[in-house]
């Protein structure tokens, strides 16, 4: 099929300025063709130039904006149960909230229902990629795969590994969760769109020699991701470095293990020092910051300055249930708030690019996804500028369309509807140039 999409083109070039927002690495094309042939964009043009012919379907969003599909780099599949919930800190959470959920996940319907609810739900905030911790259970982490296969999504997501300090129907052992996550690589990973990540829930849940072997799958397997928890919690730190006495920091827990690599995606890093940044720098391991979560189980202030200087990438995540929205609208403008509170501000463009290219980058998915580049993926989602009357004379100022204010610049602009947009924005969706949420109809 071939798809002309008509809208306001946002995407990046290249990581943009840090601080004072420029234009470096921003590609913006006002009321522009975007043309998709078998899934993949094949170009774009202006509207006033080019007319794709009687063999283009059109969908005409003209005065919306397109941007890639959000990629969302941390989040949980079964805890959509258990979001908005009150009055716990990280352990307490994990204990009261989460555990309880994902032993529900060890009944296939349940799981089954959980994955096609929680896809359809990033569908419907305009993410349309995600590496995703699944439970402990195989079945539930089949279903997962599957969902994501008949969406045709990109998805990375492993079973869950833990062998101590869980409860009963969330533990594992060594052999047997090793027979699993081989049966579960042969039947899932490199299929379609699907890859496996070794999942570690956090280094407290897995003795030496379960991470160990998590370890060995990656060098077993080529492709295969790692994903984890690190330094999301100064009572998490404490208990780690007990358990690990031999280690220097709990970053260097994994180290040992053989877990850090270009592949390995390691959720907040809130508590890490020079040594740690530079150690994710060299070993390519990049931070899946995740502001909603951090914010709402009062876990800290993630440092992206340090993060910057030190040299390693970081990608944005909702980590949804401890985040309290899937919009990565919503979690960006939250991700403002904690720069603003360490003292520094965050520009639209730099957040923009961790949720869509520097993400990719990071994923090593920018051959395929991230931005609108020919030959990518059309992984899309298509934004009305503004929702509501606040939003829309909030919108109207930045482009110039109230008497008597001056317009404002592009970043201005997208600030704004980063700033109070959501999931209410959200206009269509488009997995691989095929419509998954949303609506073909123009505004």
């Amino acid at each position: 099929m071939k798809l002309a999409l008509r809208a306001d083109l946002l995407d990046f070039t290249a990581t943009p300025s840090w601080g004072s927002p420029t234009m470096d690495g921003v590609r913006f094309r006002p009321d522009h063709w975007l043309l998709v042939d078998g899934g993949r964009i094949v170009g774009a043009g202006p509207a006033a130039t080019l007319a794709p012919g009687p063999d283009w379907q059109r969908h005409d969003h003209r005065g919306r904006l397109l941007l890639p599909g959000f990629i969302d780099t941390h989040v949980h599949c079964p805890q959509l149960d258990v979001i908005a919930s009150w009055g716990a800190g990280l352990l307490d959470w994990l204990e009261t909230y989460t555990f309880p959920a994902e032993q529900r996940f060890v009944d296939p319907d349940v799981a089954a229902d959980g994955a096609a609810r929680f896809l359809d739900a990033l569908l419907a905030h305009g993410t349309t990629a995600a590496v995703v911790f699944s439970t402990v259970h195989s079945a539930a982490t089949d279903a997962l795969f599957a969902a994501a296969q008949q969406h045709g999504m990109r998805l990375v997501t492993g079973k869950v590994l833990m062998d101590r300090h869980a409860p009963d129907g969330l533990r594992d052992d060594v052999a047997g969760a090793e027979r699993d996550c081989e049966a579960l690589i042969a039947r899932w990973h490199g299929q379609g769109r699907n890859t496996y990540a070794a999942t570690i829930r956090f280094a407290v849940t897995s003795t030496p020699e379960q991470l160990a072997m998590a370890g060995e799958l990656g060098r077993r397997h080529a492709g295969l991701y790692m994903q984890t928890h690190v330094a999301e919690n100064l009572d998490e730190v404490k208990w780690v470095a007990a358990l690990f006495p031999e280690a220097r920091s709990y970053l260097d827990v994994y180290h040992r293990a053989g877990l850090l690599h270009e592949r390995a995606v390691l959720a907040h890093g809130i508590w890490l020092d020079a040594h740690d940044r530079a150690l994710l720098r060299e070993t390519g391991a990049h931070i899946a910051h995740s502001p909603s979560s951090n914010l709402f189980l009062g876990s800290g202030l993630f440092d992206w300055q340090a993060a910057r200087d030190a040299g390693h990438r970081v990608s944005i995540a909702s980590d949804v249930g401890g985040g309290t929205s899937l919009s990565m609208l919503r979690t960006l403008a939250e991700a403002y708030k904690v720069q603003a509170l360490r003292g520094t501000r965050l520009n639209a463009w730099t957040a923009l690019h961790a949720a869509t290219r520097g993400a990719a980058e990071a994923l090593g998915l920018a051959h395929e996804i991230g931005h609108l580049g020919t030959g990518t993926l059309a992984d899309l989602a298509v934004w009305d500028w503004s929702h509501g009357p606040v939003a829309g004379h909030r919108d109207a100022v930045a482009r110039g369309a109230v008497p008597g204010l001056p317009a404002q610049d592009l970043h201005a602009r997208v600030f704004a509807w980063m700033t109070l947009g959501d999931e209410r924005n959200l206009a269509a969706t488009y997995v691989a140039g095929r419509l998954a949420a949303g609506s073909t109809r123009g505004p």
